[in-house]
């Protein structure tokens, strides 16, 4: 089973909407929470200790990660998909955008 992270800004468009483009998969956990101070989800040292995989849309927010959670960080897998905050939620592009750059991700056998 691969638990999956994802994370953006304020975690109303673009990480909600790859949590649910991925819910459905075969032998996939979804999560997805915020950066921001005022994200939906704020992100929590709980959530990234579940992750399997941790996916953050903008280099940015890796960087931020990573200052803000080192420690919990350490040898967790952190992919940047570099994806804009220009879609809307559920908006077919970014679906279509999420499935050819986080897919071959869950797709590689458990480790």
């Amino acid at each position: 089973m691969r638990r999956a992270l994802f994370i953006c800004s304020r975690n109303r468009l673009r990480s909600p909407t790859a949590e649910t483009v991925f819910a459905d998969w075969p032998e996939v956990e979804t999560d997805s929470a915020g950066l921001a101070p005022d994200a939906e989800v704020p992100l929590s040292t709980e959530q990234l200790e579940w992750a399997d995989l941790v996916f953050v849309m903008e280099r940015r927010q890796r960087q931020l990660l990573m200052r803000r959670f080192p420690a919990t960080m350490r040898g967790k897998r952190l992919v940047c998909l570099d994806i804009p905050d220009d879609y809307e939620y559920l908006q077919p592009e970014l679906v279509c955008l999420l499935e050819r750059k986080v897919g071959p991700f869950l797709r590689l056998e458990l480790p």
